[in-house]
């Protein structure tokens, strides 16, 4: 290690050594109200609020505002585990030992004698350790997969670890036909008036759409997420084209606001 890299080095664990502090003052008598009410149950949608709006930055490329987001993260995490170090389960240096040793586990073919040169290889690899690991070779083989994740990213997860086996279509055109076939399916279940049907056709139609997304190799949440910045944008369209008509949204009609939606479409 250079000078350079060990000033770095000890700056870095002195930053982290201060969070931590910090984050222990506030849980201490005399701190916070709010923080030492937290639990992990309570802190779960801070943790995700915090990821997607990490996600959010790194699609807009502002590498400031993931500066701070990816610290909001790293709060979250520090967070946790101040209050597992508070019930004696673990730490924070638990934690990155444990991740530290996972990685050299999982990466033999950079810290021991194994051999895997693609990147496909090196997931391949990945995969078989981790099941090991887990104790997972008898077990079904999708159990545990993407547990707990949103259900669009775990469509992609369970439809990915199914292709490595060779379950997948061969190109997009299979994929393109069964959306086709599930609309026919949604349609036929529509008739039918049978809630239950209708509901189950239309989560198959989602999968699949999924799996689209899948063979594309974009994450569906990205594809869904930039769908919702689209359709905020055009509403927001709409609804200034009806207010220089002076119209609100609450008394302008259908017909209305499909012609001010269809000129917002055409800009946006």
């Amino acid at each position: 290690m250079t000078d350079s890299e060990m000033i770095h080095h000890s700056e870095a664990e002195k930053q982290l050594a201060r969070l931590r502090a910090i984050m222990h003052r506030l849980r201490a008598p005399g701190g916070c109200p709010w923080d030492a009410e937290q639990t992990h149950a309570s802190l779960v949608p801070n943790l995700i609020e915090e990821a997607y709006e990490t996600v959010d930055a790194i699609q807009h490329g502002d590498h400031a505002h993931l500066r701070e987001e990816l610290g909001d993260v790293l709060l979250q995490v520090v967070f946790h585990c101040e209050l597992a170090e508070e019930a004696g389960h673990f730490n924070l240096d638990d934690v990155a030992r444990g991740i530290s040793e996972k990685l050299v586990r999982r990466h033999p073919h950079v810290f021991a004698q194994s051999q895997a040169h693609t990147a496909d290889a090196v997931l391949t690899q990945w995969d078989q350790i981790k099941r090991a690991e887990k104790g997972h070779e008898n077990q079904p083989f999708l159990h545990g997969v993407g547990k707990g994740l949103p259900a669009l990213l775990r469509a992609a997860k369970l439809q990915q670890k199914a292709a490595k086996i060779g379950f997948d279509w061969p190109d997009t055109s299979g994929v393109l036909a069964k959306i086709r076939e599930e609309i026919d399916e949604l349609e036929a279940a529509l008739t039918s008036h049978d809630p239950a049907h209708i509901d189950e056709e239309l989560g198959d139609l989602l999968f699949s759409a999924v799996n689209l997304a899948r063979f594309r190799k974009v994450d569906p949440e990205v594809l869904m997420a930039a769908a919702n910045t689209k359709f905020e944008q055009r509403f927001a369209a709409m609804e200034l084209a009806l207010q220089h008509q002076g119209l609100s949204l609450a008394a302008a009609s259908l017909d209305q606001m499909e012609v001010a939606w269809n000129a917002a479409k055409g800009r946006t």
